[in-house]
């Protein structure tokens, strides 16, 4: 597994650096014989610390953060986090993509650009839209733990945007041509 650690607003150490890429190599065993990347972000805001993992195998992402007094805390409990949302969703990769698991490239290009905060931009992803129905794209957004998620409809080819509600609730925006 490639393993790309990030810190930002503080400094890992080589202790810390050989014990994050032990653990997440572990992760290894669930994807068998596919070569996957790991992105760890280490990062410092006030006085907490916040580690995030996010792991791409062949464009299905899997993504888990904790936060806590060090970072070598908050890997105990992100990895375990990590670990169940895999085994949660391997059952419905290996029915819904038994031939094709894991075949196509990332889904999203992130280029590490970062603005000043205050009702600016902050952040720019691109991604390449991927044909899917609303089911599989239900599943994307829960593996990645997002409140959205923007993808390409797989019967019409439209653009459609799921999000979660305030309520706990879904809802889907298409856009009328």
């Amino acid at each position: 597994m490639k393993i790309n650690l990030v810190c930002k607003n503080c400094a890992a150490n080589d202790k810390l650096k050989e014990i994050t890429s032990q653990k997440v190599t572990k992760l290894d065993k669930y994807f068998g014989k596919e070569e996957g990347e790991a992105k760890i972000t280490l990062k410092k805001e006030g006085n907490s610390f916040v580690t995030e993992i996010m792991l791409e195998y062949g464009g299905k992402f899997v993504r888990a953060t904790a936060s806590g007094d060090n970072f070598y805390d908050n890997l105990d409990v992100v990895l375990p986090k990590i670990e169940g949302q895999i085994r949660k969703h391997r059952t419905r990769f290996d029915k819904s993509h038994k031939v094709s698991a894991y075949g196509e490239t990332s889904l999203f290009d992130t280029d590490g650009r970062w603005e000043r905060k205050g009702g600016e931009i902050v952040k720019e992803k691109g991604f390449k839209l991927t044909p899917m129905t609303v089911n599989e794209a239900i599943e994307e957004m829960e593996l990645l733990d997002h409140s959205f998620y923007l993808f390409s409809d797989l019967k019409t080819g439209n653009v459609k945007l799921l999000y979660r509600r305030n309520d706990g609730d879904l809802g889907l925006i298409e856009p009328i041509y």
